[in-house]
């Protein structure tokens, strides 16, 4: 009940923040950097951690009803115009998709295979591949495949794409599921979004892959847990 309401107050917290954040003072660009980084981004992904327990209670066929309900909200949302309502439709979608992935998950060396496999794929699609040409060439299928998250005092959003969101529910699931370090994990991956956001406005670069850093705090978080689970060998049988 405690998690519930807070995750009730979080969300109605974010929705006056969208509703009123054009008209809020306007900040540096490195205001806005930090704005973004250390406050916004760890308050919305509060948002998961707070929603663990749901996935832990739920089967897999109700994580599958609840993604059709969810997506079916988020496109609705979308098509009428409701962004704001769009925006936490398509973040719960997704990170009930990435718990719902995390159930065919066999051992924590699978989530390691995956962490290091999604580095050099993401680079590749934000730099030349699917990514790039969506962002440069039809914007407005990456708004519908994105998170906004509104600068204070603007018309404009930093944006964060669905798989990041993805990723960020699958590793943070995984350190529930293998008994990793949930809290400290939260953090870093939080903060590596930051860093990438930060990253891209120092060298001028209109968006850089998010899943590199993101994969580096979850292994960073449990790098010892994981390479412990990893030497295990099976028991011998008694003779």
């Amino acid at each position: 009940m405690v998690r519930a309401a807070a995750l009730l107050a979080v969300l109605a917290a974010l929705a006056v923040y969208y509703a009123v954040s054009e008209s809020l003072p306007d900040l540096s660009t490195w205001g806005d950097v930090a704005f973004i980084g250390l406050v916004l981004i760890p308050t919305i992904f509060s948002l998961t951690w707070l929603a663990l327990p749901l996935w832990q209670e739920a089967g897999r066929g109700v994580l599958a009803g609840a993604i059709l309900v969810l997506v079916a909200l988020a496109a609705a949302f979308w098509a009428l115009d409701f962004d704001v309502a769009a925006n936490f439709a398509k973040l719960a979608a997704v990170s009930t998709i990435g718990w719902w992935f995390l159930g065919f998950f066999e051992a924590v060396s699978w989530v390691l295979l995956v962490a290091l496999l999604i580095v050099p794929v993401d680079m590749y699609s934000v730099f030349q591949g699917p990514t790039k040409v969506i962002v440069e060439q039809q914007p407005q299928v990456f708004d519908a495949l994105s998170i906004a998250f509104p600068l204070p005092g603007e018309h404009n959003s930093a944006q964060l794409g669905l798989p990041d969101v993805l990723f960020f529910s699958l590793f943070l699931g995984a350190t529930v599921q293998y008994a990793l370090r949930t809290g400290l994990t939260w953090v870093l991956m939080t903060l590596s979004f930051g860093a990438t956001l930060a990253l891209a406005v120092a060298f001028e670069i209109g968006g850089l892959p998010a899943l590199p850093l993101l994969s580096a705090a979850f292994v960073l978080a449990n790098a010892d847990l994981i390479w412990r689970e990893l030497r295990k060998r099976p028991a011998p049988d008694p003779p």
